[in-house]
Protein backbone atom coordinates (compact mmCIF):
# COMPACT_ATOMS: atom_id res chain seq x y z
CA UNK A 1 0.00 0.00 0.00
CA UNK A 2 2.78 2.14 1.00
CA UNK A 3 6.16 0.88 -0.55
CA UNK A 4 9.72 3.06 0.29
CA UNK A 5 12.90 3.04 -2.21
CA UNK A 6 16.32 4.57 -0.59
CA UNK A 7 19.32 5.37 -2.54
CA UNK A 8 22.14 7.59 -1.81
CA UNK A 9 24.45 5.59 0.63
CA UNK A 10 27.58 5.28 0.28
CA UNK A 11 31.33 6.08 1.59
CA UNK A 12 32.79 9.00 2.59
CA UNK A 13 35.56 11.09 3.95
CA UNK A 14 35.09 12.29 7.32
CA UNK A 15 33.62 15.99 6.71
CA UNK A 16 31.99 15.41 4.02
CA UNK A 17 28.91 15.03 2.49
CA UNK A 18 25.76 13.00 1.54
CA UNK A 19 22.03 13.19 0.76
CA UNK A 20 19.90 10.28 0.84
CA UNK A 21 16.57 10.10 -1.04
CA UNK A 22 13.55 7.85 -0.01
CA UNK A 23 10.99 7.61 -2.91
CA UNK A 24 7.92 6.78 -1.80
CA UNK A 25 4.74 5.04 -4.16
CA UNK A 26 1.47 3.29 -3.50
CA UNK A 27 -1.35 5.09 -1.54
CA UNK A 28 1.04 7.87 -0.90
CA UNK A 29 -1.89 10.17 0.72
CA UNK A 30 -2.18 7.66 3.39
CA UNK A 31 0.75 9.07 4.92
CA UNK A 32 0.85 10.97 7.75
CA UNK A 33 4.52 11.64 8.89
CA UNK A 34 7.90 10.49 7.46
CA UNK A 35 11.41 10.16 8.76
CA UNK A 36 14.94 8.51 8.65
CA UNK A 37 16.37 6.08 11.27
CA UNK A 38 20.04 4.42 11.63
CA UNK A 39 21.04 1.41 12.93
CA UNK A 40 24.38 0.33 14.39
CA UNK A 41 24.55 -3.79 14.14
CA UNK A 42 23.95 -5.34 17.90
CA UNK A 43 22.43 -1.62 18.70
CA UNK A 44 18.73 -0.37 18.83
CA UNK A 45 17.34 1.56 15.93
CA UNK A 46 17.97 5.51 16.59
CA UNK A 47 15.87 7.62 15.14
CA UNK A 48 17.78 10.19 13.82
CA UNK A 49 15.67 12.71 12.03
CA UNK A 50 11.35 13.50 11.11
CA UNK A 51 9.03 15.26 10.12
CA UNK A 52 5.57 14.97 12.64
CA UNK A 53 2.34 15.17 11.77
CA UNK A 54 2.18 19.13 12.43
CA UNK A 55 5.01 19.39 9.43
CA UNK A 56 7.67 20.02 12.17
CA UNK A 57 11.24 18.08 12.05
CA UNK A 58 12.75 16.56 14.88
CA UNK A 59 16.54 15.95 14.79
CA UNK A 60 18.49 13.40 17.51
CA UNK A 61 20.96 15.70 19.06
CA UNK A 62 23.95 14.22 17.67
CA UNK A 63 22.67 15.06 14.07
CA UNK A 64 21.61 18.75 14.73
CA UNK A 65 23.03 21.66 12.94
CA UNK A 66 24.53 18.60 10.68
CA UNK A 67 21.49 16.87 8.89
CA UNK A 68 18.66 18.85 7.72
CA UNK A 69 15.38 16.44 6.94
CA UNK A 70 12.95 18.00 3.79
CA UNK A 71 10.92 16.92 1.24
CA UNK A 72 9.29 16.88 -2.41
CA UNK A 73 5.88 16.53 -2.46
CA UNK A 74 5.82 16.72 -6.26
CA UNK A 75 8.14 13.28 -6.23
CA UNK A 76 6.88 11.64 -3.37
CA UNK A 77 10.39 11.83 -2.26
CA UNK A 78 12.01 12.72 1.47
CA UNK A 79 15.71 13.55 1.71
CA UNK A 80 18.79 13.57 4.27
CA UNK A 81 21.51 16.15 3.43
CA UNK A 82 23.93 14.63 5.95
CA UNK A 83 26.83 17.37 5.78
CA UNK A 84 30.08 16.95 8.22
CA UNK A 85 30.03 13.71 8.52
CA UNK A 86 31.91 11.70 11.10
CA UNK A 87 32.75 8.49 11.51
CA UNK A 88 30.07 7.59 14.27
CA UNK A 89 27.32 8.93 11.82
CA UNK A 90 28.21 5.01 10.13
CA UNK A 91 25.23 2.48 10.29
CA UNK A 92 22.73 1.35 7.79
CA UNK A 93 19.96 4.45 7.56
CA UNK A 94 16.29 3.61 6.97
CA UNK A 95 13.47 5.69 5.44
CA UNK A 96 10.06 5.33 7.25
CA UNK A 97 6.53 6.17 6.99
CA UNK A 98 4.03 5.98 9.04
CA UNK A 99 0.30 5.60 7.65
CA UNK A 100 -3.59 5.11 7.76
CA UNK A 101 -5.47 2.65 6.84
CA UNK A 102 -9.14 2.05 7.73
CA UNK A 103 -8.41 3.94 10.87
CA UNK A 104 -5.49 1.80 11.99
CA UNK A 105 -1.79 3.35 11.65
CA UNK A 106 1.04 1.39 10.73
CA UNK A 107 4.84 1.70 9.55
CA UNK A 108 6.84 0.97 6.74
CA UNK A 109 10.53 0.93 6.18
CA UNK A 110 12.85 1.49 2.95
CA UNK A 111 15.08 -1.22 2.86
CA UNK A 112 18.05 0.55 4.16
CA UNK A 113 21.28 2.18 2.83
CA UNK A 114 24.57 1.67 3.91
CA UNK A 115 26.52 5.19 5.18
CA UNK A 116 30.25 4.63 6.15
CA UNK A 117 32.64 7.44 7.12
CA UNK A 118 36.05 7.05 6.93
CA UNK A 119 38.29 9.16 9.06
Amino acid sequence: QVQLVESGGGLVQAGGSLRLSCAASGIVSSIKTMGWYRQIPGEERELVAGFTSAGSTNYADSVKGRFTVSRDNNKNTLYLQMNRLKPEDTAVYYCYARARNSGTDYVTWGQGTQVTVSS
